[in-house]
């Protein structure tokens, strides 16, 4: 013999822990159906696509149901309502829908099944319009993203900056070096190279003229940031510069 109380009572602990908040028991006089026994409603909200940023529904209902005494062999006690946005015409096509689908599983544990069914046909009838929504939506934010511009870096960019970089730094070192290094002949001048890795040029640093003597920090450059031959060839024609320079100041002076 089939203890329909037991199956029942199963039946209300799995939906409970299945659907938890979704899941309540009302009063039979809420329910709509002309019964006295324990009376249930299940919240029903259509699928959520996977890409909604919504947290609300536009729609809901509510799935109520009670245990007539031989459930399962018997359909349960049934009723739909509206509890956010559904047309009456719709929940009652939706009833009946659902009672169709009771007596086809009849000797079963049906209320989830028609639960799923319920969420089903609610997403296909009012779902579209919350996704369309949620597609506007997306294409929304990705008008507001700001592309960034400007010039793309490319190999050839890079390099070009990193010339200009060295060339930079390079005539930086050679203003360190004093005026005798400039001007003494070309068979004794040492390269800006020699001339740092000698230790003369640790620590120099100018003084304005007209002012008192400062303190200034020094300036430490490590070899391993520049390239050894385009350093000493910048150097070279800077000093080579410098060279004639001074050398046209000491013509011009001899013939004044």
């Amino acid at each position: 013999m089939t203890d329909y109380a037991q199956e029942q009572e199963m039946e209300i602990e799995a939906l409970e822990a299945i659907l938890m908040d979704e899941f309540k028991e009302i009063h039979s006089s809420e329910s709509g159906l002309n019964t006295s026994s324990r009376c249930f409603q299940i919240t029903i909200t259509p699928q959520v696509p996977s890409f909604s940023f919504c947290n609300s529904f536009a729609v809901q209902l509510g799935l109520i149901f009670s245990h007539t005494e031989k459930y399962p062999d018997e359909p349960p006690l049934l009723n739909v309502t509206s509890i956010k946005g559904v047309q009456p015409s719709d929940l009652k096509k939706l009833k009946e829908k659902l009672e169709q689908e009771a007596s086809e599983n009849l000797g079963m544990a049906m209320i989830y099944t028609l639960v799923s069914s319920a969420k089903d046909w609610l997403s296909d009838l009012y779902g579209q319009d919350d996704e369309n929504d949620d597609i506007e939506d997306l294409e929304a934010i990705k008008d507001d993203v700001i592309i960034p511009h400007g010039e793309p870096v490319t190999v050839e960019t890079f390099i070009a900056w990193r010339e200009r970089f060295e060339a930079e730094l390079a005539l930086e070192r050679a203003k360190l070096m004093p005026e005798s290094v400039l001007s003494a002949p070309k068979e004794k001048k040492l390269t800006g190279r020699q001339w740092f890795e000698s230790g003369k040029g640790r620590g120099a640093a100018p003084v304005n003229e007209g002012s008192e003597e400062e303190d200034e920090e020094d300036i430490d450059f490590d070899d391993d940031d520049f390239d050894a031959d385009d350093e000493e060839d910048m150097l070279e024609h800077y000093l080579a510069e410098k060279s004639d320079s001074s050398s046209h100041h000491s013509s011009s002076r001899r013939a004044n």
